[in-house]
This record gives structure tokens, sequence and C-alpha cells, in this order.
């Protein structure tokens, strides 16, 4: 389980190395999901679009306007990107959110109140991935909706969580640069 986010997301020659690795662990017999945010990139094209960007306790304020732009810029651009840069490196990737075959099972995060259309996961459909990962690299969008086809927004490092525990994975591995990942217990500068 691979939580792709951070500077590997922006910056060109990671986003290339990302691809060549993924498809490595590929060839080396290990089956890779990769799931993905992309919250500077959704900002950017609210901005453009004038929808007003919010956050509460660091979650992306969503209205069902702003979950639009973030099914857009997730799907039709990011997720789309990383599957077409994952086949270009020698291995077949499947772009999946969690809307995709039922493969997120999403209700309403507590705060609903103050954050709108943000979910929580609350199950996860592991036959849909196990199915697609042994030809495939599965790509997952950190989108997903309820019983009600209501879409939602999800965090992406918590969804990486949820699959990799309902996967059982034996390794999940988080590329970010978000600083409160990056603490380090041993460093005072980081507390």
């Amino acid at each position: 389980m691979i939580k792709y986010g951070g500077a590997a997301m922006r910056e060109e020659s990671l986003r290339q190395a990302f691809a060549q690795d993924v498809v490595l662990l590929k060839y080396v017999g290990m089956n890779p999901v990769v799931i993905h945010g992309g919250g500077p990139e959704i900002t950017r094209y609210m901005e453009k679009m004038g929808i007003e960007v919010r956050f509460h306790h660091g979650l992306r304020v969503s209205d069902r306007e702003t979950v639009e732009v973030a099914k857009m810029v997730l799907l039709g651009k990011l997720n789309a990107e990383l599957v077409g840069r994952i086949d270009r490196a020698g291995a077949g990737a499947v772009g999946l959110s969690g809307e995709d075959g039922g493969l997120f099972e999403v209700a309403p995060v507590a705060n609903a109140e103050e954050v709108g259309f943000v979910g929580n996961i609350e199950r996860v459909d592991v036959d849909v991935l196990n199915h697609i990962a042994g030809d495939y690299i599965p790509v997952i969008a950190s989108v997903g909706s309820d019983r009600d086809g209501n879409s939602y927004n999800i965090n992406a490092d918590e969804a990486a969580g949820k699959v990799a525990a309902a996967l059982g994975a034996y390794k999940t591995v988080f590329l970010t640069d978000i600083v409160g990942w990056l603490k380090d217990p041993e460093d005072e500068t980081t507390r």
C-alpha cells in the first residue's frame, strides 16, 4: 500500500521515478496498490474557478461544488496522469475511485455540519482490489460515495490507512512532505 502525495506529486523527476519504482515492485512479485490525494491541485483549480477555499481543523470544507472540483482534479487529471505514467513505465495500471465497483462505503464525518461533504470510509471492498491487483496496479483517487449516491471528499491519508487495513497489507508507505508526518522524535526542531 502506497499513499502518494507531497513533493513526489509536484516535481517531474519524482513523478517519473515514482512510476518506475511502482512498476519495479510489480515486476518483483509484489502487488502494489496506490492511493493518492491532490489537495494543492484541488486548491489551485478552486481558486482559478473563483471558489472559496476553506479548511476546518485540517479538513477541506466541501460543499457539493467543491466535491465536483475535487473529483474533476483527482479523477480527470491526477489519476489519469498517474495511470499513464505507470503504463508507460512498463506495467498496466487501472484508475479507480472509491465510487468504482462499490470500492468504498462512505459516511459523513462526525462534524459534517462544519465541513460538509467530507467522508469517512466505513468499508473497503477488497474483492475489487484483489481482482484488479492480480494483473494490474490499482491507482485509487480519494473520493467515494454513500449508499444514497452522495459523493464525498476523503482524506487520502485516512483512505490509505483504511485500504491497507482492509487488505492486510504487509507494508504501508506514505510518500509525503506534510510536517505532521515528518516528525522525528529525536529532533527538537520538529516538536
